[in-house]
């Protein structure tokens, strides 16, 4: 499949547009666990300079990465239409390392609770079968009035 394809496919699912789009493409999701991808290449705009000028991605950015991810899986399984979710807060978080450019993220959500007004997943981003993050947040449904319809 190509990469058009994928970024068409996940832009059904959320409503961030680059270069706000932390998720490429979502390989399966479930009402339990919800699995994604995302890489970072050379045309990401965001890397921020570390050590000896070295590039790497901010954390903070892994962490929307993740939240899109559970985002995109929830908005794929189909249990709700036409609702936008609002990150409301983000708990234990722990970075284990760092990723630099042209790296390939994975990422495993579990889904804590799934109601009508509100979301809580967990998640762990994995570079090379590494830990690199993991975080737990809460998502809540926001009022219909500023749900795009189109």
């Amino acid at each position: 499949m190509k990469r058009d394809s994928l970024m068409t496919d996940i832009k059904t699912l959320l409503p961030q547009r680059a270069p706000f789009l932390f998720v490429d493409k979502i390989i399966s999701a479930t009402p339990e666990e919800i699995l994604g991808i995302k890489t970072y290449d050379s045309t990401f705009l965001f890397y921020q300079e570390y050590f000896s000028k070295q590039k790497i991605i901010p954390n903070m950015l892994l962490v929307e990465s993740l939240v899109q991810c559970g985002g995109a899986g929830i908005t794929r399984l189909g249990l709700f239409k036409n609702v936008l979710w609002g990150l409301a807060a983000v708990e234990n978080v722990r970075f284990f390392d760092f990723i630099e450019p042209n790296a390939t993220v994975t990422m495993t959500v579990k889904n804590l609770k799934i109601s009508q007004i509100a979301l809580k997943q967990t998640g762990v981003a994995f570079y090379q079968d590494k830990a690199i993050l993991e975080a737990t947040w809460l998502c809540l449904r926001l009022p219909n009035e500023i749900v795009r319809t189109s």
